[in-house]
């Protein structure tokens, strides 16, 4: 199910980027998060498919084995934001997927020290 709440949560990677938000658990605790404060993640590149930052806390999780796409955006491990311009099968809890062409999902997320900031909607 995809969340259309009204007070969503917004991802920048250095501008807005568009996010079909899921609606769970997970997303829903780190939007009450967001609503006090921006949370910023220094991101790191991992395995050639994914860049991955600590969430600076641990969030409530719903793990399901399965296969990520070039876009989508989990939590692992209950502390880590991770965001895939590649895919990869594991236990994760699924928190959305970037609305964009897979080019520009690559093209963005392949790059060196990025910074993510979640911010209130």
């Amino acid at each position: 199910m995809i969340w259309a709440g009204e007070n969503q949560m917004k991802l920048f990677i250095e501008e807005e980027i568009d996010v079909k938000w899921v609606k769970n658990l997970s997303t829903k605790a780190i939007d009450v998060d967001v609503q006090q404060n921006d949370i910023v993640i220094t991101m790191s590149k991992y395995g050639g498919f994914e860049q991955v930052g600590e969430l600076g806390k641990r969030y409530i999780v719903e793990d399901k084995q399965m296969t990520t796409q070039i876009g989508d955006i989990v939590i692992f491990n209950g502390d880590k934001l991770v965001i895939f311009y590649g895919t990869n099968s594991w236990c994760y809890t699924k928190l959305g997927e970037i609305n964009l062409p897979q080019n520009e999902i690559i093209d963005t997320l392949s790059k060196s020290n990025l910074k993510i900031r979640l911010t209130n909607g």
